[in-house]
Parts: structure tokens; C-alpha cells; sequence
């Protein structure tokens, strides 16, 4: 995976009782193009961002396209997919933790009946910013591995023996033990570094509680089947945060269960079990404010009707939940100092009040390129001083925020893409294009040479639509940066779905790129 890769589509699915939530990624890189990713580079190698850690200048992304890394506040950027250690395969889950830097990887997997379904395989580390990676394989039980000991009890427990639908969406740490949250094979801890895997009894669903000195009778699956009959909500775990050495919070697909003795006992939450509760089961995410000492969950609708899509946070340990954002399927959360940051599929909304009102970015323009990021789709948010990092479904977003002005600085998009194999090549993405989703990006050079640019676009019968640029003064190599196309003519009117024609000229040399726009 010339050789062309075949285009994975890959579905972090979130399976609950036959209804499917999805985010998709896809990629499709020739074997020229994954020796490209080896080296440093002026953008992150994939579009579709997942996951951001900041710290300081260091900056970390998982994506459809692996592992990216700056060193220099995105200056520059050193990618990982496809490197012998690292592989092909998307990433899940990151995570940093005292100098190691952990991140879990899946791919796409055709199942009997032709349906696709991710499969997890494994985890990896470093702590040496990449430069040598260590493998663990992904977490399988033993067939015979029907028991899990709890304190005075010996319960029944599935053997999760496969690695479908077995796959970290989130990764945590305590002083000795990472945690990884793995959906069907539950929540799992190693003391270890990954080289063995011990499974953690949550509580079932129809208890609120468990602690070691407890008598209980309960089967600890993800599933129902034949081995244990029923199969537990709560058995399915998708995120997990530790907010001191021995407080975890985790979401499941039934509610939050906290503890406070290093994942011992449990106490769940959930929207059932309280006077103020969460605004619904299924949590897909979780966050906390150090500043503030607030959790925040991304709470989606489960099962009761009464539940519904939103956020959720505490400022008491749990005990009491407000819920904001209604109808909002938020993916993760990101922290300005008191402020919160949630990325959900129509932006990132931001509150300093802790929730009670909530401000979007007006607009994201690049003040270099005057390039418009148009997705709203998002999926995480950190930040480190004045610098914001959004990851989006169509380029990384960086935000020099000026002090005091929410969502107002200077912003930076990254642009994915590969860089040319001559100077006299051109090419254009997303291809096709829908104008009414994103902006179409151009790719050309002028051999490093600063020279005279103009770009225009032209219909089938190479009828006049748009001018992109006339005479602007550009320097670009092979790896610089595109220009874009809304998909307006000179009127502003979108153009109508068909084949078009773009030209570029830089002095008397002019090169051809074709454009097949589909709304």
C-alpha cells in the first residue's frame, strides 16, 4: 500500500444497540509519497486532525495519516506514517505523559457480508521524539480467560480474543499504569509500559456502585452473547481522563464511573441515577480544567428518550452535572487557561463563564494566503500561552490570540499535501470539489523564484469564470503553499457541477490543471 494504495475509509464507530456514530478519515498516499512523509515538511501530511497535545513549542497530532510532529511552534513538521516502526494505519488515540509520548493505532477491516469494521493494532511509544518507536501489540485475552478476580468476588468474563471493534479511543495516565479505553475490550490498564494487560471491573448496568469488599454476581462483557448471556453498556468504554495520581473519570456507553482509589471502586453517573444529571449515556468524551477543578463530558442521547445530545460538567466531583450546548455532538474539549474549548460538528464553541454563554470565531482566515477554513466539523482544541490549536476535518488551525480579545489574532491554516514532483507540475484538491463545503486548493511553484503569478479558471469550452490572482508576487518550491478557489464566478454566483480548466501563469510559462466541481 506506482502501486497505489487502495483508499482506506476508516469509521471510528461508535456502536450502540445497531445505531453507528462516525467519523470518517480516509487516505490514499503512493510509496513516493510515504518516503516524502519521513521527512520534514511545512504541513502535517493529512487533513483530517483527531487529537492535538501542546506543550510549549512541541506540538503532537494524530490523524488519518499517523503521527505529526513540530518542534518549533509548526514551522515545521516531521510525519511518521509510513515508516517501518510506525506503519499505514490511522491513529486513535494519543496521549503524553512524563517524557513518553503514547499513541494507539486501527485500520479498516471488510467483515463476513462485506461490511467494514475498525480493528485495533496496538499501540506505540517513543521517548525520543520519534526518533526510535517501541510497538505493543494489541490487547487480546487469553480463550481461557473467563474469570476476573474483584476483590472477595470471582466474576464471569468474556475473553475478548480479536481485535475488531478492539481498539483505544483514548489513552491515561497515573503514576506507573496507563489506561486505554478500548470500547469492546473495556477498560484496561498496564503497570508495564503495554507489555501486559490487566482488564478493570466497572460497575454493570444495573449497579451504581462496586467496591472490592462487595458481594456481586455479574458477567463483565461489552456484548451479549452466548458466554454471559446479557452484555453490559457501561462494558463499553470510549474515554478516560486521570485528574490527579489516584481520580479517574471514564466514559462509557451508560454514563461516567469515577474513582478515587486509583480505578479500584467505582461510582457511576449517569442521566438515570440523579436529581442533576448529565444530559445523556453515551460519552464520547471527557475533559478537565485544572484551573477550575470542573470535569466536562461530551454526554450524546443513549437509550431514554428523555436523554439528549450535549455537554455536561461538574464542579463538585460529580455529584451535581449542568448540561449546555443542546443538540451539540461535541468530540473533545480543550482548556485557555479558565476558559473551555468544545469541538463539535459546527464549530468550536468557547465559554470563560463556565458555560453560561458560549462564543464561535466569526471566521477562520489565513492572514497570509487569505485562505477561509469552511468545514465546521471539529475535533479537538488545545492551547499553550496565546497560541490556539483547532483540529478540523479539513486542516490543522493555529490562532495567535491577542491578549483580552477572544478569537481574535492572526490565524494559520495548514493545508495538507503532497508536495510536487517538478517545478512545471501542477494539481488541485479535494478533486472533485464541492464549493459549498470547502475551498479547492492549488498546487504549483515557481522553482523557489519569486516571480509574477496569475490564475484563472475557465469553463469546458474554456469560457472565462474567475481570476484567483493577477501579477501577485509569489516564491514557491515544490512544497508551497496553494492558492484557492471558492467555486464563485466573477459575479459571486457558485459555479454549476461540471469539468473546468484552471491556468497559471508565472512571466511567458503557463501550466494547465483540470477541476471537476460536484455539489
Amino acid at each position: 500500500m506506482k502501486k497505489l494504495y487502495s483508499i482506506l475509509i476508516f469509521s471510528l464507530l461508535l456502536i450502540l444497540n445497531g445505531r453507528a456514530q462516525s467519523v470518517p478519515f480516509s487516505f490514499a498516499l503512493t510509496d513516493e509519497e510515504i518516503k516524502l512523509s519521513k521527512q520534514q515538511s511545512k504541513n502535517p501530511l493529512s487533513n483530517s486532525i483527531i487529537d492535538i497535545i501542546t506543550m510549549g513549542d512541541t506540538i503532537w497530532l494524530g490523524s488519518s495519516r499517523g503521527v505529526s510532529l513540530s518542534t518549533d511552534n509548526g514551522s515545521n513538521w516531521t510525519n511518521f506514517y509510513g515508516q517501518s516502526d510506525f506503519g499505514t494505519d490511522n491513529v486513535s488515540a494519543i496521549g503524553y505523559y512524563n517524557g513518553v509520548f503514547w499513541c494507539a493505532t486501527a485500520r479498516s477491516t471488510e467483515v463476513t457480508g462485506g461490511s467494514t469494521l475498525p480493528e485495533g493494532t496496538g499501540l506505540k511509544y517513543t521517548t525520543n521524539f520519534g526518533a526510535t518507536w517501541m510497538s505493543v501489540s494489541q490487547p487480546l485475552d487469553h480463550p481461557d480467560s473467563t474469570t476476573e478476580r474483584y476483590g472477595i468476588n470471582t466474576l464471569q468474563a468474556l475473553p475478548v480474543t480479536v481485535a475488531i471493534q478492539n481498539l483505544a479511543y483514548d489513552i491515561a495516565f497515573t503514576p506507573g499504569t496507563i489506561w486505554i479505553a478500548t470500547f469492546a475490550g473495556g477498560l484496561r490498564k498496564s503497570t508495564d509500559s503495554g507489555q501486559t494487560w490487566k482488564r478493570v471491573v466497572l460497575p454493570p448496568d444495573n449497579l451504581n456502585s462496586i467496591s472490592p469488599n462487595d458481594t456481586l454476581n455479574f458477567c463483565l462483557s461489552p456484548v451479549a452473547g452466548s458466554f454471559c448471556g446479557t452484555g453490559n453498556l457501561n462494558h463499553r468504554v470510549f474515554s478516560v481522563i486521570a485528574i490527579d495520581d489516584s481520580t479517574l473519570y471514564v466514559g462509557s456507553a451508560n454514563g461516567i464511573n469515577k474513582s478515587t482509589d486509583g480505578g479500584i471502586s467505582w461510582t457511576k453517573f449517569n442521566a438515570q441515577n440523579q436529581s442533576e444529571p448529565i444530559s445523556g449515556n453515551f460519552i464520547t468524551a471527557l475533559g478537565y480544567n485544572k484551573y477550575n477543578n470542573i470535569v466536562w463530558a461530551s454526554t450524546w442521547k443513549a437509550e431514554d428518550q428523555n436523554e439528549f445530545y450535549g455537554v455536561s460538567s461538574s464542579s463538585n466531583g460529580g455529584q451535581s452535572w449542568k448540561t449546555f450546548l443542546t443538540d451539540e455532538r461535541t468530540h473533545n474539549f480543550g482548556f485557555k487557561n479558565f476558559d473551555v474549548m468544545a469541538a463539535t460538528d459546527n464549530g468550536v464553541f468557547r465559554s470563560s463563564d463556565n458555560g453560561l454563554s458560549w462564543i464561535l470565531p466569526n471566521s477562520i482566515v489565513d492572514q497570509e494566503s487569505e485562505a477561509a477554513l469552511k468545514t465546521k466539523i471539529f475535533y479537538d482544541a488545545d492551547s499553550y500561552a496565546n497560541n490556539i490549536w483547532l483540529a478540523s476535518g479539513d486542516g490543522l488551525v493555529k490562532l495567535d490570540e491577542t491578549p483580552g480579545q477572544m478569537w481574535q489574532g492572526n490565524w494559520k491554516i495548514y493545508f495538507a499535501s503532497q508536495p510536487l514532483a517538478a517545478d512545471n507540475e501542477t494539481y488541485c484538491f479535494p478533486n472533485p470539489f464541492n464549493p459549498r463545503q470547502e475551498e479547492l486548493k492549488i498546487k504549483y511553484s515557481t522553482g523557489g523564484q519569486q516571480k509574477d503569478v496569475t490564475i484563472q479558471i475557465f469553463d469546458f469550452g474554456f469560457n472565462y469564470i474567475r481570476t484567483i490572482i493577477q501579477n501577485a508576487p509569489r516564491k514557491n518550491d515544490i512544497e508551497g503553499q496553494p492558492e484557492f478557489w471558492d467555486g464563485r464566478d466573477d459575479n459571486g454566483n457558485y459555479v454549476p457541477n461540471g469539468v473546468y480548466f484552471y491556468r497559471i501563469k508565472t512571466g511567458d510559462d503557463a501550466v494547465y490543471g483540470k477541476i471537476l466541481v460536484m455539489q
